[in-house]
């Protein structure tokens, strides 16, 4: 039976129009409004946002032609400036540049049109089938088989057949998503190869292997450091048999933007792309030791959806990113890095030189 590819289905009908957030998902609640959505701005803080706006294109220069010589000259302001949030209007562009994926569109002309329109991929009925599970309400992807979902297609196709050993995991598709959000299908494309295939900082592919060993070992981290940060909601976990596998994943898997509110989520891009992982284990120790006093009083099942649920005044990011900012894990993480190796047997280092070693044994037996 020949394979469907998007292109072979009918475009379906536009949504009826529902007001949007500035974000473009669909208003939940039009009398609600988290984080200031349909409240409009003051003049000062439009003048505070265009004031920042200059100083960041001052910073990255045309085109960012003066990205990598600031960031040289001053890394800490850049540090600061990002931690503060990129604006909207320019965000897309500093993402590819802090990830390192506007080098490698330059030095790969043409491959990702090749990928999309001469290869073929095991994966395509499976991306057709999650495509609307992604954003679904975003009315960039809302419409079925509309330009959103199929420029999502052409994304996840792509990749699938870049690395055909990760291929297509559903997890991918909100982090191509939300790049496609701010950026063309072949600069998300990218950006997407520069993060699992650790352009700056280390892979994320081993979040969507077989077996999702990166997850495995984040998890473990993450569950240390709550016993080690939060000790008594750490035992509380404990002895209601709760571990982060049980609600921590997505945030790895998708860096919180699975179902983390988006103005959330964006912040958290902007540091994540800069600064690496780390900042995902700093979130969620910060959420939780936001959220310790109530935790701790739940039972398993109440703890469990409080885990899934957390509440709208704890996803201020100007609350809980400053707080994440201030705990420090990096020396913990490399410590629990080593120890997850020597637990599982198989430290990544030393994998390929004990395989060499039994071959040469073997031989010389």
């Amino acid at each position: 039976m020949e394979k469907k590819r998007i292109d072979d289905y009918e475009v379906g009908p536009l949504p009826s129009p529902r007001p949007l957030d500035r974000f473009g998902f669909v208003k939940q609640d039009v009398n609600s409004s988290p984080e200031g959505v349909n409240r409009g701005k003051s003049r000062d803080e439009l003048e505070r946002e265009e004031r920042k706006v200059r100083k960041w294109r001052k910073m990255i220069g045309v085109g960012g032609s003066d990205w990598k010589h600031y960031v040289r000259r001053k890394p800490h302001v850049v540090k600061r400036r990002i931690r503060k949030g990129i604006p909207d209007c320019l965000r897309g562009l500093v993402w590819q540049l802090i990830s390192g994926s506007r080098d490698l569109l330059l030095m790969n002309p043409g491959v990702y049109e090749q990928l999309v329109i001469y290869e073929t991929s095991a994966s395509e009925l499976d991306i057709i089938r999650d495509i609307s599970r992604t954003f679904p309400s975003h009315v960039f992807f809302k419409q079925r088989h509309g330009p959103g979902q199929r420029s999502l297609y052409n994304v996840l196709k792509a990749y699938s057949v870049y690395d055909r050993d990760v291929g297509y995991v559903q997890g991918m598709g909100f982090v191509a998503g939300l790049l496609l959000l701010y950026m063309s299908e072949e600069d998300a494309f990218w950006l997407l190869v520069a993060l699992l295939k650790g352009a700056v900082h280390s892979p994320m592919e081993g979040l969507y292997m077989e077996g999702l060993p990166l997850v495995q070992q984040y998890l473990f981290q993450f569950d240390q450091l709550v016993k080690g940060h939060l000790p008594k909601l750490g035992e509380h976990f404990s002895d209601e048999m709760i571990n982060p596998s049980m609600y921590a994943s997505q945030w790895f898997i998708t860096v919180f933007a699975y179902s983390f509110p988006f103005h959330l989520a964006l912040r958290i891009w902007d540091v994540f792309l800069f600064e690496g992982v780390k900042i995902v284990f700093k979130v969620g120790l910060a959420l939780l030791k936001y959220c310790h006093d109530e935790l701790v009083k739940l039972p398993f099942e109440k703890l469990i959806h409080a885990l899934r649920n957390f509440p709208e005044h704890a996803m201020d990011p100007d609350t809980l990113l400053p707080m994440a900012y201030s705990i420090k894990v990096a020396k913990r993480l490399e410590e629990l890095k080593e120890e997850h190796e020597k637990r599982n047997g198989k430290a990544l280092k030393s994998a390929d030189s004990t395989a060499k070693q039994n071959h040469s044994e073997g031989v010389s037996s």
